[in-house]
């Protein structure tokens, strides 16, 4: 069996385990692997998760970043591994990161409402209200099949863009 063969069969299995519940086991196997190969994105992407999947928020960090920085990701996994890194920044306080790694990830992945939810909250922890509810109102009018709000669709989106126009109306 070649190099090729033995890093997918293990990255499987690590896979595997993870899925099985046994995220211990697939983290102590996935460092190996990620020690082994520092280089491989989608190590580090399943390293990433499988410490995030024990709550070692920080350790995910850097094997997101070194995922992100290679090559090799499906598309799938890439999203995936920017909605970790901003989703762990945001759990870990660090409100900026997680907001600029979120709007990296949307620059990507323009029209793709989980990174725009997970942003939304990122933007509120840093103070950021009247973007994040702009945010939302604009994903809630586009992906709404609620005939209600597809009714006001058009009011919803205008008022994104101009949370305190009744507001400046009344002055």
């Amino acid at each position: 069996m070649n190099s090729d063969h033995r890093r997918d069969a293990a990255l499987a299995q690590a896979m595997q385990l993870r899925e099985q519940g046994h995220a211990d086991q697939a983290r102590e196997q996935l460092m190996v692997l990620a020690k082994r190969s520092p280089e491989d994105a989608e190590i580090a992407y399943q390293t990433a998760w499988a410490h995030d999947v024990l709550g070692l928020e920080a350790e995910a960090v850097p094997f997101y970043e070194r995922a992100l920085g290679g090559a090799g990701l499906t598309e799938e996994d890439r999203h995936g591994a920017f909605l970790g890194l901003g989703s762990t920044h945001r759990v870990l306080g660090r409100y900026k990161l997680a907001v600029q790694n979120l709007g990296r990830a949307l620059e990507e992945f323009p029209d793709d409402l989980a990174l725009q939810a997970f942003l939304a909250m990122a933007l509120y922890n840093s103070g950021e209200g009247r973007q994040a509810v702009r945010l939302l109102l604009r994903a809630l009018a586009a992906s709404s099949s609620d005939r209600r709000v597809q009714d006001y669709r058009r009011a919803i989106e205008h008022y994104a863009d101009d949370l305190d126009s009744l507001q400046q109306e009344g002055k």
